[in-house]
Order: structure tokens, then sequence, then C-alpha cells
């Protein structure tokens, strides 16, 4: 396994940082909020950072907006107060957030861009979602775009928008076309990554900012890797 390096308060990548949010580029392996592995979460490393850099005394206010699974990477977006947390979490909720995802697939798609339409049912046991064709008991719609924005010599690289949000749905999806990603074992990928990572990027997110309304359009840069400077 490649040594894995995960975010600490001194080599946080933040993306954007105001007074009322603050966004930074996941790494693998990091965890977004605590979990009963009891590692710590990016949550409690970005309160270390502000708190640091602002030379806060006493606790930082943080609020966790949305998560990305462990193995993946890209934008997350934490709210610096109770009033953005509530308008965050509404945007959310609302789906008035625009989600781009990068991934590299094995597989070349059936379709160079196509619209996917799942029922995806939840395995609390062994934490996946299997996507259906067809509704099933406690199922639900599962709806994602995708691109294929690169040929390289031995995958293919998707540019994803979700219309959705729901459990590891682009890991399910894309393996229920015949296209699982880069290192993802649980969905069908061969090999894992040296990282344990997989090669699946929150790479953009567009939202109104909630407390000035501007709006906001953040890119995180991909992780430095072949495939990924590839693309």
């Amino acid at each position: 396994m490649a040594e894995k390096i995960l975010s600490n308060k001194n080599n946080l990548q933040v993306i954007h940082e105001d007074n009322h949010i603050i966004v930074v580029n996941k790494r693998v392996g990091d965890i977004v909020q605590g979990d009963k592995t009891g590692d710590k979460p990016l949550s409690d490393v970005v309160k270390e950072y502000l708190k640091d850099k602002y030379n806060k005394p006493g606790e930082v206010f943080l609020g966790v907006v949305h998560r990305l699974d462990r193995p993946t990477t890209g934008i997350v977006v934490f709210a610096r107060t109770s009033k953005a947390l509530t308008r965050l979490n509404d945007l959310f909720k609302n789906r008035e957030t625009k989600k781009t995802y990068w991934a590299v697939v094995k597989n070349k798609p059936p379709k160079t861009e196509d619209n996917l339409i799942h029922f995806l049912k939840k395995n609390e046991k062994n934490n996946t979602s299997k996507a259906y064709m067809k509704e099933v008991p406690e199922s639900k719609t599962a709806s994602l775009d995708y691109k294929i924005i690169k040929e390289l010599t031995h995958y293919f690289a998707l540019e994803i928008n979700l219309h959705t949000g729901r459990h590891h749905q682009i890991r399910a999806q894309l393996s229920a076309i015949g296209c699982p990603i880069k290192g993802d074992l649980k969905y069908g990928f061969d090999r894992s990554n040296p990282d344990g990572g997989i090669h699946l990027h929150a790479r953009k997110l567009s939202f109104i900012h909630p407390v000035t309304k501007e709006n906001l359009t953040l890119t995180a840069p991909v992780p430095d890797d072949v495939i990924w400077r590839a693309i």
C-alpha cells in the first residue's frame, strides 16, 4: 500500500474561505465526520486550522453540511456560522446545488453520454447500494448524467452531473452499466488502488452563497497521480 497522506491543519487544501463558509479539497482516506472507527474526522482538522489561523480561544463552531465517501476526493463545504449551516442544509436538501464529479472507469460506457436512472437499495450490513432497473421495496430513485471526457490507454474518464444524492450513487450506477470505478473493489473493480482510494473526485460545486447570495462555482484540483494528470 502506498502511504496515505491525510489532511491535517498544516496541509489542509482550502479552496474558498470567508466569514460564513470554508470549502476544502478532501484527500483519499479523510473521513468527513466522526464514525465508529474513531479516526479523526476532517471536521476536527478544519476546526484546528481555523482555531490556529484566527487565534480563537475556546471551541470553534463548524457545521457539517454534506459528506463524501472515505475513498473519494474533492469538494467538501463546511459552515462557519449557525446561520450559514441552516441555509446550506436547505440548499443541499432542496437540491439547489449543482454537483459535478469526475470518475475514471474500466470499460467504455454503452453511450458517449447518457442519463442513467436506477432504483437504489441500500444494504446496511455491508454498506453498499445495489442499482435495479425497476423499483423494488425500500429502493430510491437515482438519476445522473454522464459523458466521456477522455479516452485513456486502459480507462475512460467521465464527467458526471448528479440529480439525486443517494448512498454510493455514482459507484453503484456506473457499476450497473459495466463500468466500475478504478480501485472500487466494492463495486466490481478487480484490484485496489495503492492508496486504498478510488478514482472518483468531486470536481465542481455551484451554489448560491448562504449569506452574501453571490453565485459561487468552486473547483477542486485533482489528486496528483499519473491518471488524473492525464485528464
